[in-house]
């Protein structure tokens, strides 16, 4: 038995937000059937053709889901929303601002309609305030929060190179989801959710905010170091880069000691707090350079093993699939797609005795006939939709 077996999801979603929290709760076993426009479906779907002929954001976001094709705009796509919220469990939309509301899907009205119905909203920049209308992309909310101000180097802003807004929004209405449904099954009601971008990222800045606010400065754009603790980020050695970080001062004496090879600096008093150390990271950083151009890569990964000193490779995204400690510990599974067998990442909860989800991702409108049949309309009907462009 999954965890969530028995579920129904019915998501109106498309991009990265609400697909990667629906993704979530197909994998503990949730039925998610998602809707998508009969011309085209999710846009996702067309963001690239890499993963033989399909999208690669597509193929990570909807595996194990139902796809239903249907024109929420026609009138009779009412009926057909009406039959799937009442079998229902969760019902999640992210489409643009106010776009919910003009088709009677807004949270109110269709708790109103379903008591026990959980339903979830991910907005840009929420329900309220002067940006409610503004449209939201990744890139856009990164900006607003501050988060590309503290990306990249001092000449240059960067945006984090995942879709990181997205991502954290969807986790956070995947939670949200779980907490209500956990309190659905206490007091018998369901829950209306909302989570935006803005706000998920948000709180994620919590610490550079922090440092700023009572710092009286922004912690600045550091690159692969860290803006707050020295030494920490990537090194130079004679044949390529090294990442490795200090947390406390026993690790600062061991790294002297054992790693530099240099018991000197432990006292030096340019180097001897975390603090003097931020304050003089380009001295610090060239006493390193000194003896870590000197070695291989190899040889200061080994010192800083011995040292106990975390660290790591400055591993190529194309090494992210051999990965010894991924392919070592069974991470992948095969599943199916419209274009064949592909392999997707194992989910990274492992539950006891649960094995994940790893169904199929899905054609556009696969089990649209399947889904309209089981819901109780007939093969003449939906003929007659299909021949109308309602499905």
């Amino acid at each position: 038995m999954q965890p969530l077996s028995g579920l129904t999801v019915v998501a109106v979603e498309q991009a990265v937000a609400a697909p990667f929290a629906t993704r979530q709760l197909a994998d503990l076993g949730a039925r998610v059937i998602k809707i998508e426009r009969p011309d085209g479906g999710d846009f996702a779907r067309g963001y690239d053709a890499t993963v033989k002929g399909l999208s690669s954001y597509f193929v990570w976001l909807n595996r194990s889901k139902e796809s239903l094709t249907l024109d929420l705009k026609r009138p009779e796509a009412a009926g057909v929303i009406a039959r799937l919220l009442a079998r229902a469990d969760v019902f999640i939309e992210n489409l643009a601002p106010g776009a919910a509301g003009r088709l009677g899907l807004s949270p109110a009205t269709i708790t109103s309609q379903h008591p026990r119905l959980i339903a979830c909203r991910v907005t840009g920049y929420g329900s309220s305030g002067p940006y409610a209308s503004k449209k939201a992309y990744d890139l856009l909310v990164q900006s607003e929060v501050g988060l590309v101000d503290v990306t990249g180097i001092p000449e240059h802003p960067a945006k984090v190179g995942i879709s990181i807004a997205d991502i954290a929004a969807g986790m956070y209405a995947y939670s949200g989801i779980l907490t209500a449904l956990i309190a659905r099954a206490t007091h018998g009601r369901g829950a209306v959710v909302e989570v935006s971008l803005f706000d998920a990222l948000s709180e994620w800045m919590g610490a550079p905010d922090y440092f700023t606010f009572y710092g009286g400065r922004p912690p600045g754009r550091t690159g692969t170091h860290h803006a707050g603790i020295a030494p920490y980020g990537s090194y130079p050695t004679g044949n390529g880069r090294v990442y490795f970080g200090i947390q406390n001062a026993r690790e600062w004496t061991r790294f002297c000691r054992e790693v530099l090879e240099q018991p000197e600096l432990e006292n030096d008093p340019r180097f001897r707090t975390n603090p003097d150390r931020v304050a003089n990271r380009a001295a610090l950083d060239a006493a390193i350079a000194v003896v870590f151009t000197q070695l291989k890569a190899a040889d200061v990964l080994a010192r800083l093993d011995a040292a106990g000193i975390a660290n790591a490779r400055q591993n190529p995204i194309t090494a992210f699939r051999g990965h010894p400690q991924r392919t070592s510990r069974d991470r992948w599974r095969d599943i199916e797609s419209p274009s064949g067998p592909l392999q997707a990442l194992v989910p990274p909860v492992d539950i006891a005795g649960v094995e994940p989800v790893m169904g199929a991702v899905p054609a556009l409108g696969q089990h649209t006939d399947a889904i309209l049949g089981e819901l109780g309309f007939d093969d003449d009907t939906i003929g007659a939709w299909r021949r109308e462009g309602t499905i």
